[in-house]
């Protein structure tokens, strides 16, 4: 199918086209999301795919097409700086699309939605190339996307207190996970988005997010081992992390339970990170 194709279904607004089987638009679909082409990749196969995922047309069959875009996730993964990641990145945003489905529908099993979480929690963990926004190539943003998908996991049903501190840690590992990439594209304020989603489940209690957020801190005002080394990257996506999070928690409208309790502790954290500005 070409391109040309895709854009008459987009003009249409996104009907499902008729002359062909569901199961060869999805294929050819799944194919796309891995293009290099942002306008093919970005402005046609993932709209369409959320498209129709919102609008129920894969409910009978959601199951068999979230395996099919946790399968993306690890296609290339380890490789870094080629066009690999935009397959992985842009199966997650499809994926999370699932899940969301789930979240007001209830249409797979429990079992179904953890399993996806782990495989996203997998990837995001192991994912190593980090690029944001990749000229002439448009969004990778896997960190960004990776943080989305688990913000909309935590808000499952089927996730109880165990399963939503496993995002935490996932969160907390990406964050402080040591390499040679700053975030500077909104990761840490989606990944903060992530975390207030988990909160806002009102299971996870403060005698857990306070060692958490503790953890953070950690790294956020540790010394660099070496002098030749940009102290950033060792401190600098923790640091933007908890300011992001306190922005979020200070100023959302959708109040966790804990929130005047965790503030305090994030307050206290921040005045430590920041304490030669302070002074």
């Amino acid at each position: 199918m070409s391109e040309a194709y895709w854009r008459e279904v987009h003009s249409t607004g996104l009907a499902v086209p008729t002359d062909r089987p569901l199961g060869d638009l999805t294929i050819e679909l799944t194919r796309m999301l891995g293009d290099p082409d942002p306008d093919v990749r970005s402005g046609l196969a993932v709209p369409a795919l959320s498209t129709w995922i919102q609008r129920g047309v894969y409910d009978d069959l959601l199951g068999g097409l979230g395996d099919g875009m946790a399968a993306g996730l690890v296609v290339g993964l380890g490789d870094s700086g080629n066009n690999g990641v935009f397959r992985r990145a842009s199966s997650v945003e499809a994926l999370a699309q699932c899940i969301a489905r789930d979240n007001a529908r209830s249409l797979v099993r429990a079992e179904k939605v953890l399993e996806w979480g782990d495989r996203i929690a997998t990837w995001l963990l192991r994912e190593r190339d980090l690029r944001a926004f990749v000229p002439e190539r448009g969004w990778a943003h896997a960190v960004a996307r990776g943080a989305d998908a688990l913000g909309t996991l935590a808000a499952s049903e089927h996730l109880g207190k165990p399963e939503l501190t496993v995002i935490l840690d996932v969160v907390a590992d990406r964050v402080l996970a040591r390499g040679d990439t700053i975030y500077a594209h909104g990761e840490p304020d989606r990944l903060a988005a992530a975390t207030m989603s988990v909160l806002r489940r009102n299971l996870v209690p403060l005698n857990i997010m306070e060692p958490w957020i503790n953890r953070i801190v950690t790294v956020a005002t540790a010394t660099p081992e070496t002098p030749d080394r940009d102290p950033f990257l060792l401190t600098g996506n923790a640091e933007a992390f908890l300011r992001a999070l306190y922005i979020q928690l200070a100023l959302s409208n959708d109040i966790p339970q804990i929130r005047g309790d965790l503030l305090l502790v994030v307050v206290a954290a921040l005045k430590k990170s920041n304490a030669t500005y302070l002074s």
